[in-house]
């Protein structure tokens, strides 16, 4: 494997944890496919060490530290995290113009392929439906999922603190077609303007008076640490929301072994129904679907799931439940009755 070698892995008390390390990258620091990447490194001295990539983002950086530290604790390993800046970051625009929520990924895929890093953590909500994942990566674990609601902040010296409470043409800002379409379907009297960046650009955006209000992820707030008073919408969640997914190569079975140890049963679970209604409805990448999976009180897994048009003035909805080990079966079973119901049409309605 390219950029292997070096001496193991540094290990301590747990004797079980597989011997990985000729599976893992020596060295770190440099660069990854070509472009310059920041790193979290190991003291001097330490052994082989586990490289782990992901989005140079505040936001995408917390949730790699938080994986690279969950994984020091439960199999005492080495674990660098190294930022790669993918093409979804550099780029300005509407995402769509590279293709979708795709663009955050492409370059990490190319690193792990090629062996420059051994792991990478993404936000699954970001990872699309309709393109197939590349052939000898998989997802390995599914760390358990936070909270999914999406939250509607507004402007520090402002008196309005709901969405209620909103002027009719008020200004809100959201980069997702789910919300927009949502929004669009309880409140069609606003403006909802596209909105792109990191966390805290979004926030100085809002406080300096561009918008009236926001929608972010309260699980990417809490991540940064961020506390700022918001209302949680009543609207359907994006599929994979706030859960992190970490990629391997396949073919690395020791590692592979060592991720499991980061999985949630109940999160995969539902992330399976989640993703094969997604799967089966082939939508793209602005189609707005909402989706939710969880497990109810009497044990049975339940979904959710909703297509919208782009201005949420129609949509199809459908609900369903299982026992919790066939949510692929449940994933299928809503995709088929969405479709039945009209909405191949809702996604063709909308231009990608």
């Amino acid at each position: 494997m390219p950029g292997c070698g070096g001496g193991g892995w540094t290990r301590g008390r747990n004797t079980q944890t597989p011997d990985v390390s000729r599976h893992v990258s020596g060295g770190s620091g440099g660069t990854v496919g070509g472009a310059n990447v920041t790193g979290d490194r190991e003291p001097e001295g330490a052994g082989g060490v586990l490289r782990l990539g992901t989005r140079t983002s505040p936001l995408a950086m917390v949730q790699a530290r938080g994986v690279a530290a969950r994984l020091r604790e439960l199999a005492d390993v080495a674990v660098e995290v190294v930022g790669i800046q993918t093409g979804g970051d550099r780029h300005q625009g509407h995402l769509g113009e590279l293709g979708g929520k795709g663009a955050f990924m492409r370059e990490i895929d190319r690193a792990l392929l090629a062996g420059e890093v051994d792991i990478a953590v993404h936000c699954l909500k970001d990872v699309p439906g309709d393109v197939p994942r590349p052939d000898g990566l998989a997802f390995a674990a599914y760390v358990a999922r936070d909270d999914v609601a999406d939250l509607m902040l507004f402007p520090k010296a402002g008196k309005v603190q709901c969405l209620a409470d909103l002027a009719s043409e008020a200004r809100v800002g959201t980069s997702a077609v789910r919300r927009r379409a949502q929004l669009g379907r309880i409140r069609p009297d606003l403006r909802i303007e596209y909105l792109r960046g990191n966390v805290n650009s979004r926030l100085e955006r809002l406080d300096a008076g561009e918008f009236d209000a926001i929608v972010l992820a309260r699980a990417g707030l809490t991540r940064l640490g961020i506390e700022r008073p918001g209302e949680a919408l009543d609207i359907l969640p994006a599929i994979g929301s706030g859960v992190l997914a970490v990629d391997c190569r396949r073919a690395d079975s020791e590692v592979v072994e060592l991720v499991r140890l980061l999985d949630h049963p109940e999160t995969r679970r539902c992330v399976s129904a989640e993703r094969t209604m997604l799967h089966g409805l082939q939508g793209h990448c602005n189609s707005p679907i909402a989706g939710h999976a969880r497990i109810e009180r009497d044990g049975r897994l339940s979904l959710r799931g909703m297509v919208f048009t782009q201005d949420g003035s129609r949509f199809v909805h459908s609900e369903e439940r299982s026992p919790v080990e066939k949510g692929e079966d449940l994933g299928a079973r809503v995709a088929g009755d969405l479709l039945r119901k009209g909405a191949r049409d809702l996604i063709g309605s909308v231009p990608h």
